[in-house]
């Protein structure tokens, strides 16, 4: 249960009223507590029990290998999608996830845990690796990368073994917590092949040339760095990704990391056109009956989701430019609204203009909602992307964190016509979730499988944030700004709960052709709701006016970092006008 009290700051002539959140102090004592109990921990590590055992504190996550709550289903059956290997045009493709440990580092790298790189193991007959694998020691073990097997039948072969080696780096003088010394070597290609990948070893002595295998140059993209995976005394490990992505790019991710300054290649399908390695349409749904998320509204939400046609049957309205004294009632499709074009102003929707109605359809209805499904190609089409498109009526107004208080911002904020959307990233070699992007606002974080929260078995959970309806991994305040003041994205497991795959309707999946029809409202090109036209300077001073100096500037800049639709200036287009739509989303 929240609570909260109310602060008077009295003026000269008026008082202003700030709230400040019980919750926040809460968690404040959660903390310390917490802290406590760690340093009691800690001291009691050496101590012995009554029963002889030992407290211990846990070690590195990397020593853990993760796995999804459940085992998969057998999915139905298909041509290529789950098949356990991909063909990219010539050059057969296999996921592998099983390695043997190399070396491992216990200091740098995210929460100065350190690192461990691993090589595959268990590689099928007839294949070979092409890289090795790093992560780092701050998450369980939940890696892959691709070996592949030449399938070319003739002509030019699609792998060949390196001519050398090139030494990019070696612990030998590094002055870290490691486990002995450790060596990461560069294959040298012979001429029309590159290397996708590094080698690993705990030896000064190169590799065998048949320890890796280069790819030819057209099975070959553009990669770039990703995450960092570690770095000390010069070097930087990270993970790559193709550089271009998107629904009909070739580049083909393959596990393996980049160090130093050499930058190995990523994969290229050249059968992208034609992927049959996707799912069909029944396997997309026994995808979505296995992971579809559960999503929790924080308990003080006022603003929730609902259907499109209910959205549309209970009064919201279409206007025209020059036309606004007479907007027209939509039909519950959305077949008379204007098809394509662009957000040129000349068309938007609204909110029935009757007060009532207006307030009870700015509630939404989640009795009636349903998540709006689209599934498209990703990373070669070796990926499958599922996003899960929730709309919200009313976006509620943005709250901010001042120090200690939390304060109400007006108008900021609120806006008609609010999409928010989670993505799930699934392997196309097996079906096995791997990542799930977390939309937040006009950008967002994707967060590996292996650190996510799962309910009734494979279902990630969601935190919806309150009036904004970001979507988070964990409950808990996240700040968008410093940590004296920012805007508040407030979640928490409240006792409404939506689960996404007990209502979903697949609207679009483009790479199947006639089999998914795309609804009328999914291909309105123009604007959710009005452009609200209020003064974000007037809205700001109400709260400001007895703020000292430096805080007003501060709020200032944070409110006006905020993109336009966010602060409710524009209204939102719709999720097929989104750049994630057929590109990669926004992190």
């Amino acid at each position: 249960m929240a609570f909260s009290t109310r602060l008077f700051i009295f003026g000269s002539h008026s008082a202003q009223v700030f709230t400040v959140e019980l919750r926040d102090v809460r968690n404040a004592l959660q903390t310390l507590f917490l802290g406590c109990l760690i340093l009691l921990c800690a001291l009691a590590t050496n101590i012995s029990c009554s029963d002889s055992t030992t407290l211990k504190i846990s070690k590195m996550s990397i020593e853990n290998a993760f796995r999804l709550p459940s085992p998969l289903p057998q999915w139905p059956p298909g041509t290529g999608f789950g098949g356990g290997t991909i063909d990219l045009g010539g050059l057969l493709v296999s996921q592998v996830s099983t390695f043997t440990k190399i070396w491992a580092a216990q200091e740098g790298g995210p929460d100065g845990m350190g690192a461990t790189f691993f090589e595959p193991s268990a590689v099928p007959d007839g294949f070979h690796v092409l890289g090795h694998y790093g992560q780092p020691n701050n998450a369980p073990l939940f890696g892959w990368v691709l070996v592949a097997k030449d399938v070319t039948n003739g002509g030019r072969a699609a792998l060949q073994t390196p001519v050398d080696y090139t030494l990019v780096w070696s612990s030998e003088n590094a002055k870290i917590k490691q486990d002995g010394a450790v060596y990461i070597w560069a294959p040298v290609p012979s001429d029309g092949y590159k290397p996708v990948g590094h080698v690993v070893t705990a030896s000064p002595q190169k590799p065998p040339l048949d320890k890796i295998r280069c790819v030819r140059v057209d099975f070959t993209d553009v990669s770039e760095t990703e995450d960092w995976i570690w770095g000390t005394n010069g070097l930087n490990v990270y993970s790559s990704r193709p550089k271009n992505r998107g629904t009909k790019d070739s580049g083909v991710s393959t596990g393996t990391f980049l160090a130093g300054d050499s930058v190995p290649s990523c994969l290229k399908n050249l059968n992208t056109p034609n992927p049959s390695s996707m799912p069909n349409l029944p396997q997309i749904k026994s995808l979505l009956q296995t992971y579809s998320p559960w999503i929790y509204f924080h308990p003080d939400e006022e603003f929730l989701p609902s259907s499109v046609p209910w959205f549309f049957k209970n009064g919201a309205l279409l206007y025209t430019k020059g036309q606004e004294s007479s907007p027209a009632p939509i039909e519950q499709t959305g077949a008379n609204l204007p098809q394509g074009g662009n957000s040129d102003g000349a068309y938007w929707l609204d909110l029935p203009t009757n007060d009532a109605d207006k307030d009870r359809v700015k509630k939404g209805n989640l009795q009636d909602c349903t998540c709006y499904v689209h599934v498209k190609p990703m990373l070669g089409a070796t990926f499958t992307d599922i996003a899960l498109w929730m709309f919200y009526p009313f976006n509620g107004p943005a709250r901010a964190k001042v120090e200690f208080l939390t304060i109400k911002l007006g108008k900021i904020g609120e806006h008609v016509g609010d999409w928010e959307h989670v993505t799930l990233r699934i392997s196309n070699f097996n079906g096995e979730l791997k990542r799930v992007y977390f939309s937040e606002h006009s950008r967002g974080m994707w967060v590996s499988a292996s650190q996510v929260e799962f309910q009734n078995g494979n279902k990630p959970v969601v935190y919806s944030s309150l009036h904004g309806h970001a979507a988070y991994p964990a409950p808990g305040l996240v700040l968008q700004g410093s940590k004296v003041i920012g805007i508040r994205n407030d979640t928490e497991k409240g006792n409404t709960v939506m689960d996404t795959g007990a209502s979903f309707s697949i609207v679009s999946a483009e790479y199947l052709g006639s089999v998914v029809t795309e609804p009328p409202w999914l291909n309105y090109a123009r604007e959710w709701g009005p452009k609200i036209n209020y003064d974000i300077a007037k809205e700001l001073k109400k709260v400001e006016r007895f703020m000292p100096g430096k805080l007003k500037a501060e709020l200032e800049k944070v409110v006006r970092s905020l993109p336009n639709e966010v602060l409710g200036e524009e209204g939102p287009t719709g999720p097929k006008w989104k750049d994630s739509w057929s590109g990669d989303e926004r992190s």
